[in-house]
């Protein structure tokens, strides 16, 4: 009998991806997200030119200085330093250079640091709704995938769930701040209960419980609103970081992994990032991303007019009779589908040339997502089209 053509590794994810291969290659989205009078809020795209700064630092950066300008490249150290001293102010944290490891963007961070500690059987915790490759990278390392919903009121981690999710086989959990789907943001006492209920079930399983903290979107906050870390609470966290959200520039793959100083044997931990690293096809960022990493660092998109579209679009639904809560941070929103199949509510969204996200794609059938990064053109073009859809909706239902 003729073996399968693909590895048993790689089809053991497929159950993980159902949804979301489904959406990105048979919905309508697939089809014509690339039109020009599309209305594209399902992924967060740029719909808008680069920043000229980004633009102008990679012009700058792109001349060579040395030879070895664009030889191959580890974590460099300039941008080792650049992430350092930014970490240190802003999460109140002293980062030590050598403790960053440079990644090709944020999915490279948490798969590298996931392979770094994970052996066969391991349990890895993630909350629920989660960004949709977590248990497909966890299942990849041999890990088992365990499932923790969210706090339903308020979106907030429910720490006795954890707690009782916890066995002798947990090594890691991960978790999301602010939370892509939900745009919530985990607050100190969280935090802190958090890492009391790791620490003692690490003490008591008698090897470390590691905390991932998959900090993509810290920089993009709301209201005036504080990050806090999980690397100011628990010592044992891997902080994994992305520039690809803040500078809208998700195919320049630029981010980090960054161990506390606290991190109990973090030489062994930096060895082993190392060669998961290299194991995993060169996970490093180019050469011309890290020499300009101090130029980027500083950049950042308009925020103010980001919160000016979150506050445009909820204030719109909500009028339209849409159900949806005001996001702290992230650029995304995410209301009730009036419809309670979410999928056939986001075709029935194409049909006026609007794409969205279906819940189910991130664990949250019954609901939709809407993202920001959506310029404010086609935010205006798509109104009559949400509001149609809605008395669609309503009508299918019965509603008056």
């Amino acid at each position: 009998m003729a073996s399968a053509p693909v590895s048993q590794s790689l089809t053991a994810v497929l159950p993980a991806l159902g949804s979301v291969l489904r959406f990105f290659t048979e919905s309508t989205f697939a089809r014509r997200q690339d039109e020009p009078n599309i209305c594209n809020f399902a992924v967060g795209n740029p719909n808008e030119m680069p920043l000229s700064s980004f633009v102008n630092a990679l012009q700058t950066w792109s001349v060579p200085q040395n030879k070895d300008w664009f030889a191959y490249k580890m974590s460099e150290a300039p941008a080792q330093r650049t992430v350092a001293e930014s970490l240190r102010a802003s999460r109140g944290v002293a980062f030590e250079p050598i403790d960053i490891a440079m990644t090709n963007g944020g999915f490279a961070a948490i798969a590298v640091a996931l392979k770094a500690v994970i052996d066969p059987g391991d349990e890895v915790i993630f909350i629920t709704p989660p960004w949709f490759f977590y248990e497909a990278l966890i299942i990849t390392v041999g890990g088992t995938p365990v499932r923790v919903k969210m706090r339903a009121d308020d979106f907030d981690l429910d720490i006795n769930a954890i707690s009782s999710a916890i066995t002798p086989k947990t090594r890691a959990i991960i978790i999301n701040s602010p939370n892509n789907p939900t745009g919530k943001i985990y607050p100190p006492e969280t935090l802190q209960s958090l890492a009391d209920v790791l620490t003692k079930a690490s003490q008591h399983n008698g090897r470390t419980i590691y905390l991932l903290s998959d900090e993509a979107y810290s920089r993009i906050l709301f209201d005036g609103r504080s990050y806090y870390s999980p690397a100011a609470y628990y010592p044992n966290t891997f902080l994994l970081y992305t520039y690809g959200k803040i500078l809208l520039t998700p195919g320049q793959r630029l981010g980090f992994i960054a161990l506390p100083p606290s991190m109990s044997e973090r030489e062994q931990i930096r060895m082993g990032i190392l060669l998961a690293q290299l194991m995993m096809g060169y996970a490093f960022p180019n050469a011309l991303l890290q020499h300009a990493l101090g130029d980027l660092e500083k950049m950042s998109i308009d925020i103010e007019h980001l919160q000016y579209k979150r506050d445009w679009m909820v204030n719109a639904l909500r009028d339209m009779g849409y159900d949806l809560h005001v996001p702290e941070g992230t650029f995304y929103l995410l209301p009730r589908s009036p419809l309670t199949d979410d999928f056939a509510f986001c075709e029935l969204l194409a049909e006026h040339n609007i794409l969205c996200l279906p819940g189910e794609v991130v664990e949250m059938p019954g609901y939709f997502r809407i993202s920001l990064t959506a310029n404010d053109s086609m935010i205006e073009r798509a109104m009559p089209g949400f509001a149609l859809a809605m008395e669609q909706a309503k009508s299918a239902q019965g509603v008056r």
